[in-house]
């Protein structure tokens, strides 16, 4: 695969295949893991995407805990686990960092955005009412706050930028619209220097100009353009002829995969 320009904080992703016990087993027989070898990055943003259960979040997992990370999410100084379930795969990573180091580091990911959330009350309270730690994320508990609001809240005041930040979905948290205020947000930390890795569905946030997009599916783990991209094309066609879509969908009882036999037009 090409490699990415050297001005990122991690220029690739190697899996130690001679290290792996079994490919056989979770999570070594993912086909996105599987057939690894290396993954470049890009220096600004990289995004892993495919359908549920491809293990983009656990390929985006490992790479954060590879890279010193909490498995829950967080920076470097946390280092809590509600429940120990991460794969052995960050094991086995071996990451290829770039001459400059980030100023800050964070990985946040939808699923336990809430466990995240309590361990920082919890530490400001250790720290004392109105502490430094509750102001680095706005000044109010993100549990105070709606999803979408605590999420721009760690975005706009705990991303410093120049920093490595790994998302995991952050589209949960985000309307149509503010996944389009998540673009611009997303562009400022690009522009101060900021590189970053985010596995999504949504084809708002990986339309981000210029970003690498690797596909995960059975076949394994390869990258698309934008508009190649299941995401780009099912939107589209469900947009554009919603009628016939839904009619299709409502009508034939018959179970479907993702995309399957919609009449969905080539690109």
């Amino acid at each position: 695969m090409t490699t990415a320009a050297s001005s990122g904080f991690v220029s690739q992703v190697r899996l130690d295949r001679d290290e792996v016990p079994s490919f056989d087993a979770y999570p070594f027989n993912l086909p996105a893991v599987r057939q690894l070898q290396t993954l470049a990055l890009h220096p600004k943003v990289t995004f892993l995407v495919g359908e549920n259960g491809s293990g983009k979040s656990t390929l985006i997992e490992a790479i954060a805990v590879a890279a010193g990370l909490n498995a829950e999410g967080g920076s470097r100084n946390f280092n809590f686990a509600t429940r120990a379930s991460h794969s052995p795969l960050c094991d086995h990573l071996i990451l290829r960092r770039g001459p400059r180091r980030p100023r800050d580091m964070f990985f946040l990911r939808a699923e336990s955005f809430f466990n995240l959330a309590t361990q920082i009350e919890t530490l400001n309270r250790e720290g004392g009412p109105g502490g430094p730690l509750i102001n680095a994320y706005g000044g109010t508990s993100l549990h105070e706050q709606s999803h979408g609001e605590s999420f721009f809240s760690l975005l706009q005041h705990r991303f410093r930028g120049g920093g490595l930040y790994l998302l995991d979905e952050p589209e949960a948290a985000l309307s149509p619209s503010r996944q389009m205020s998540f673009l611009a947000a997303l562009h400022d930390l690009v522009i101060g220097g900021s590189q970053l890795i985010i596995a999504t569905h949504s084809p708002i946030i990986m339309a981000y100009p210029h970003a690498w997009i690797y596909h995960l599916d059975p076949s394994g783990l390869r990258r698309v353009d934008y508009k190649e991209t299941e995401h780009y094309r099912v939107t589209r066609d469900f947009l554009l002829r919603t009628d016939q879509m839904l009619k299709v969908l409502m009508e034939d009882p018959a179970p479907r995969g993702p995309a399957e036999n919609l009449g969905e037009q080539p690109s």
